[in-house]
């Protein structure tokens, strides 16, 4: 638990769960009227702090520049919401609804903070604490614009591959065999050969005759790899919003009105 010396170093600074977790930022300590220590502490939550969270402080310290909770940041966003009176104090109804939300025995809560005195045995309720000035001067408060970004999903690519059938032209160089008549005079170097047949005959002598002709094959090979990956680009966008601001302007009044 948090005494009242650390409270200043409390407000308006981060409140984070057991696991280190950012949940938002702390805005309001409520004390109990009997023992008149700290036992709520409201979290501003959500994109813009535009949702408040009840937490019990009981168990809650400061580490470091944060406040620490020993509850999970899904769980006190999820905190039941709860109306606070125009003095600052929770009905004991709320109490008891908070309580009963964390798993926080009610019974054993009263009899903490309720110890006899005078007056006897009384539940006090919880207030605010008070952090605005005893003087005559009048605050003036300003509404301010925090911009942030969430992330969504705009939208899907994917890879198909399919086939296309196109032709394609080679020239490439083709053989063939023709037949061409040599005819030789008869000498004395092919003389035998000449005479070796019979004298007057018919004969036949045949050839054969090659050819090449083109011959289509086909292989599948690798050409190359394609891959999808996504690539973060920061732009500029311009965001418009309203703010609330107040004035103050002094006014007199002449009280020897009608003398």
């Amino acid at each position: 638990m948090i005494t009242r010396e650390q409270i200043p170093s409390v407000l308006d600074h981060p409140v984070h769960d057991g696991q280190g977790n950012k949940i938002g930022e702390a805005k309001h300590v409520f004390f109990d009227d009997v023992t008149g220590e700290p036992e709520w502490v409201s979290v501003k939550t959500g994109l813009f702090g535009t949702s408040e969270s009840f937490v019990p402080i009981r168990e809650a310290s400061v580490v470091e520049d944060h406040l620490e909770v020993p509850y999970a940041k899904g769980k006190v966003k999820d905190a039941p919401n709860v109306d606070v009176d125009a003095g600052g104090h929770l009905s004991e109804q709320e109490e008891h609804r908070l309580y009963e939300y964390y798993g926080v025995e009610w019974d054993a809560a009263w009899h903490e903070a309720n110890q006899p005195g005078e007056g006897g045995w009384a539940r006090g309720r919880t207030e605010a604490a008070d952090t605005s000035s005893t003087d005559d001067a009048m605050t003036r408060s300003e509404e301010e614009m925090h911009v942030g970004t969430e992330r969504r999903q705009a939208g899907r690519a994917r890879l198909r591959k399919y086939v296309v059938t196109e032709e394609q032209q080679q020239t490439i160089p083709v053989r063939h065999e023709e037949v061409r008549v040599e005819r030789e005079p008869v000498t004395d170097a092919n003389r035998g050969e000449a005479l070796s047949g019979p004298e007057i005959t018919e004969a036949e002598h045949e050839v054969t005759l090659h050819a090449e002709r083109p011959v289509v094959e086909t292989r599948a090979e690798p050409v190359e790899r394609v891959r999808l990956r996504a690539e973060e680009v920061t732009e500029e966008e311009t965001v418009k919003g309203t703010v609330r601001k107040e004035r103050i302007e002094a006014t007199e009044e002449d009280d020897d009105r009608g003398r």
